[in-house]
């Protein structure tokens, strides 16, 4: 079992699980938000965990500079997706994934780590709670075409 940074060789692999949490969105888009990440590793950082040779789980995050709701300095570390493979859950694999999208936080020089979930996502809410992260705010938002 490892954490590791997320690399070229890795896109297939990562991309199947980016899949699984994003399924509406497609393929092309999966592969070239992979690429932009790799590309900027001062601005984001993708995480895999890794048993038995099969990559399980992912976590992905970016330095954000704009105002993220609920903390109160900028830029912040920004948690953009987690997935674990359902065998792997209940078993530490987010705490590992989530400790190494903190240090790589630390080390870019940020002090606060954010993240959201869908308001329906209740078990997402519960696995945030879990691995320390407080509740800030609900937001619904809202568009008009015009």
């Amino acid at each position: 079992m490892k954490v590791r940074r997320a690399t070229v060789d890795d896109s297939a692999a990562w991309g199947r699980l980016r899949l699984q949490l994003w399924p509406d969105t497609p393929v092309d888009a999966h592969s070239g938000e992979q690429a932009a990440m790799l590309e900027a590793p001062d601005r984001f950082a993708a995480f895999l965990y890794e048993e038995g040779g099969s990559v399980c789980g992912f976590a992905e995050a970016s330095l954000r500079r704009d105002s993220v709701n609920g903390c109160e300095t900028s830029p912040v570390g920004f948690l953009e997706g987690i997935f674990v493979v359902p065998e792997h859950r209940r078993r530490g694999v987010a705490g590992q994934l989530v400790a190494a999208v903190e240090q790589w936080a630390r080390e870019i020089g940020v002090r606060e780590l954010a993240s959201d979930a869908d308001l329906a996502n209740t078990v997402s809410h519960a696995m945030h709670r879990h691995l320390g992260f407080e509740e800030t705010q609900r937001v619904v938002y809202f568009r008009k075409e015009l």
